[in-house]
């Protein structure tokens, strides 16, 4: 019988999921600092769309609560807190130090702390560790330990895969990297999400390595995405159609199908970050990391350079015209606003002195008014616009077709497409 009790700490797009399937067959917790979301999830409904009302209900065995008491009885902690950067581009630790002195309060003897939020290789035991030891008063029980039978508490590591609005690849069907301080919590962590995950589970040698592992698989993305996006400007400058071209080399079958774009979200626009903190901390500057991230980031600004070069070939007055952005999210089918560079787009088009709309049904209005100061739109309105802008590849966007979007278009207007939706005859640009 298994007498674990799990706290999972952060209801987001991690956590939620994740706590969803443990609270199918083990007495699990989900807590969270804000109680609104607490109050939602009781009543079986998840705005983040990463859980339908079904798979709430399913999960019998899991409660939500924002007090600390409720969870004091638990003997595994799982912390899916995000890590974001600063205005800086330097990370931001500070969800993971308050979640470490949450949970530091509650630990008992034996109990053990599995982080899931990405970080930089080493980061979970020199900053989490000293959090914890402080406000428990317990020992750090790793392989190191002198004494093996002193009290204490013990770590884990199994980074997050979560990939936000998909539908086929879910928490349980994606392999999941597990780690412990000690070899026999490293088996027990990994014997723990066996339970759920169904594509099974890979056991790295340490806590450092499967920190690391995780940094760099979207550290790899970002890059190869760099390269797509410069391959991009420079066909765009031989006037040849850049879909065309990688629809071409698609043809080998180790070719990577990567496409160019606007690369924000939680995970690929911010580990890179995370890895070449850690690097120059330790005396080595990353060249190639950090070239694409300033590429990929450059995207927004070249984008609307574009389009008013498209406009101003057109004889459209780029001074308070009318452009219309569809899609503010970091990715299509979903509300993850998180890190979305589509605000570089819309800045930089704002500098032009451009009256910008944003449509997008994904949206919550609050959340993009309170994370941005936007407030999408609620319709579309026919007539009214210079340019048109896909920057997101929603489905409803592609439903809606080529002729109703050149309904939204004044007689004289542009249609941009940035995700490649239409075909290069229908569009007057694209990347």
């Amino acid at each position: 019988m298994n007498t674990d009790k799990i706290a999972l700490i952060g209801l987001g797009y991690v956590g939620l999921p994740l706590a969803v399937e443990f609270g199918k067959t083990i007495e699990t917790i989900g807590f969270d600092i804000n109680e609104d979301r607490i109050q939602e999830l009781k009543k079986g409904v998840d705005n983040t769309l990463e859980v339908d009302s079904d798979e709430l209900k399913q999960a019998s065995k899991l409660s939500y609560t924002s007090s600390m008491e409720d969870i004091r009885d638990c003997n595994i902690y799982i912390v899916t807190v995000p890590t974001p950067i600063d205005e800086h581009k330097r990370p931001d630790l500070t969800p993971l130090v308050k979640s470490s002195e949450t949970v530091g309060k509650l630990l008992n003897d034996g109990d053990v702390v599995i982080y899931e939020s990405t970080v930089y290789p080493g980061a979970t035991e020199e900053v989490c560790v000293p959090i914890l030891e402080a406000e428990s008063g317990l020992a750090y029980l790793n392989e190191k330990s002198a004494d093996k039978n002193q009290s204490g508490f013990y770590l884990g590591y199994s980074p997050e895969r979560i990939n936000p609005g998909d539908k086929e690849h879910r928490v349980t069907t994606i392999k999941k990297v597990t780690s412990g301080s000690t070899p026999e919590i490293a088996d027990r962590v990994d014997a723990l999400y066996q339970t759920i995950i169904t594509a099974g589970t890979y056991k790295a040698s340490s806590i450092r390595v499967a920190e690391a592992a995780k940094v760099i698989e979207n550290t790899q993305r970002d890059v190869n995405i760099a390269l797509i996006n410069e391959l991009a400007l420079i066909f765009n400058k031989l006037d040849i159609d850049t879909e065309e071209v990688l629809k071409a080399a698609g043809t080998k079958w180790n070719f990577l199908p990567f496409r160019p774009g606007l690369v924000g979200g939680h995970c690929i626009g911010v580990d890179p970050y995370y890895l070449t903190h850690k690097a120059i901390e330790v005396g080595y500057h990353p060249e190639m990391i950090l070239a694409g991230r300033r590429l990929n980031d450059s995207m927004g600004a070249y984008v609307a350079d574009q389009v008013t070069k498209l406009m101003t070939k057109s004889r459209i007055h780029v001074v308070d015209a009318n452009v219309l952005i569809l899609g503010l999210t970091f990715k299509e089918n979903c509300p993850d606003l998180r890190n979305t560079r589509v605000i570089d787009l819309i800045e930089e088009l704002q500098g032009f002195n451009c009256n910008v709309d944003v449509y997008d049904p994904w949206v919550d209005k609050d959340e993009a008014q309170h994370e941005y100061g936007i407030t999408p739109v609620g319709e579309l309105t026919e007539g009214k616009y210079s340019a048109i802008i896909i920057a997101v590849a929603h489905d409803e966007f592609r439903e809606i077709g080529v002729k109703q979007l050149r309904k939204l278009g004044q007689e004289n207007h542009i249609l941009y497409d940035i995700k490649y939706l239409l075909s290069a005859d229908e569009v007057d640009g694209r990347l």
